[in-house]
């Protein structure tokens, strides 16, 4: 290989962290190209910054735009073996058109026009639904029928077949969540295609999962064991909405109950183990009171945000965006974020937390806390 066609590129210059720029160095820096090798003290600045720099940016997505052109590729785009999907995934501005939310986060809109279905398959990433509105699909994971409503969240283990059915007169949007691009960069990825349709079009108001798992802190004694991921396969609005009403009120009677004044939050957990329904992903719902702001906070790790209902002000970085009910935004690695609303807010939250914790790499900061 001559250093002409090597894919190594480097380059002397005259910064004064440099060696004296020579002859000699030119051509020992030719011979590192020919040789597919890259001096540290060329790269340490952009390899080990002082904090992280996430090449993804803050952005948002207006719902009142992406639902529109959902509903016109459902009428354009069919759902089959090929697509699999009609999953419109968001593209986050600073990863050069990959269509990750950021480098570890997908997440996408996904549509189903009346009594269609979307085939079986299934893949070694995580992944989950959360509904902003509508109802009418009922999803099938390994044979268990799960109805999707508003507020509902819908975990999946990587792995675990899958697909959906439209059973009403109307047609369905949701947003999918899952890590993709973690998976994808790190070589991971299986994937196998099931039946065309689902194993059964049954329509249960509860799945069997729910009617074993969904009993606040009671666990059947035939399933002991921890496992990697949730077995419940749906988190259902009435109860996140509950919970976070309750904290608000008891905030007010005067109890510790929020993270924050005006700021209620839960996360969705593992029965099995009360961490994170899946190892790649955390969940989490925020409840914002009227005429709260929140402390601006950092974390490494991303995340993707979607309102769910009210409106409000977000700050992340040096970039502030007004949001209402759909809209998704992105909070890249360590940007500060900040929420505020008049009226209220209330927010679902995906992040690669658990991916950073195992590692041994989350850290996080609060404005006014000690650093």
């Amino acid at each position: 290989m001559t250093a002409t066609n090597s894919p190594v590129c480097v380059q002397a210059t005259d910064a004064a962290d440099q060696p004296e720029r020579t002859p000699q160095l030119e051509a020992l820096y030719r011979d590192f190209e020919r040789q597919l090798l890259v001096p540290l003290w060329t790269e340490i600045g952009e390899l080990m910054p002082t904090h992280p720099l996430s090449q993804a940016r803050p952005h948002r997505w207006r719902w009142k735009d992406l639902l529109p052109m959902a509903e016109q590729a459902g009428q354009l785009v069919p759902v089959g073996r090929g697509g699999e999907r009609r999953a419109i995934a968001l593209a986050n501005p600073g990863l050069g058109g990959q269509p990750f939310a950021t480098p570890t986060l997908w997440a996408a809109i996904q549509y189903l026009n009346p009594q269609e279905d979307a085939p079986v398959h299934r893949h070694t990433q995580n992944a989950f639904r959360f509904v902003v509105e509508g109802e009418g699909v009922w999803t099938v994971v390994n044979g268990d029928s799960v109805a999707m409503r508003r507020g509902d969240f819908l975990p999946q283990a990587g792995w675990h077949w899958h697909g959906h059915h439209n059973r009403s007169e109307g047609a369905m949007a949701w947003i999918d969540g899952l890590d993709i691009p973690f998976q994808h960069y790190t070589d991971a990825t299986f994937f196998e295609f099931g039946p065309d349709q689902a194993v059964t079009r049954a329509a249960p108001e509860r799945s069997d999962s729910e009617r074993l798992w969904a009993h606040p802190g009671l666990r059947p004694l035939t399933h002991l064991q921890p496992t990697p991921a949730t077995p419940l396969l749906a988190y259902r609005w009435e109860h996140t909405d509950r919970a976070l009403a309750e904290q608000l009120a008891l905030e007010a009677e005067g109890h510790t109950a929020t993270v924050e004044p005006g700021h209620a939050a839960v996360r969705y957990t593992n029965p099995t183990t009360g961490g994170d329904v899946l190892p790649t992903l955390r969940a989490e719902f925020h409840r914002l009171a009227p005429d709260t702001t929140t402390a601006a906070h950092r974390e490494v790790g991303s995340s993707v945000f979607q309102v769910f209902d009210g409106a409000g002000e977000i700050t992340v970085g040096q970039t502030r965006w007004t949001v209402e009910r759909g809209d998704l935004f992105v909070v890249p690695s360590w940007q500060a974020l900040t929420l505020a609303t008049e009226a209220g807010l209330d927010l679902f939250r995906f992040t690669d937390a658990p991916i950073l914790e195992r590692l041994h790499l989350h850290r996080s900061h609060h404005e006014g806390a000690q650093a």
